[in-house]
């Protein structure tokens, strides 16, 4: 009894580890397209702030973000940031005009779904069309 029970907690351990395992990127080709920011958290398993973003990874480089405000004079909001892939990681310009940059690891990803651990926050990401 002892020993199944060893070994469920040893399957439950392996499992929580590679549920959340960092997922190294190849290339910037990964991210091409455009990608709904629908969420943001303060932790992977927290309260989720939902977001109207798009998030559009073009081939030169640039991360043309997009969002609608629906409670401000100007309806969106657009600006272009610079990004990379690096180390298998993406690098992606904090504030436009800046080159100050943060590193972002991807805690999952599938062709529809992704999740990015950036500094401070998680986002939640869906591939668009």
């Amino acid at each position: 009894m002892n020993l199944q029970r060893l070994a469920v907690v040893l399957t439950a351990l392996v499992w929580s580890f590679s549920v959340h395992a960092e997922v190294k990127l190849d290339s910037a080709d990964e991210l091409i397209g455009s990608w709904i920011l629908t969420a943001e958290a303060a932790k992977l398993e927290g309260e989720k702030k939902a977001l109207d973003v798009v998030w559009n990874f073009q081939k030169d480089g640039v991360l043309a973000t997009k969002s609608r405000d629906t409670f401000g004079r100007t309806k969106s909001f657009r600006v272009d940031l610079k990004y990379s892939v690096e180390d298998g990681v993406l690098r992606k310009q904090s504030s436009p005009g800046r080159e100050k940059y943060e590193t972002c690891s991807v805690i999952e990803k599938s062709s529809t779904d992704m999740i990015l651990k950036c500094k401070y926050l998680y986002f939640f990401l869906q591939k668009k069309g």
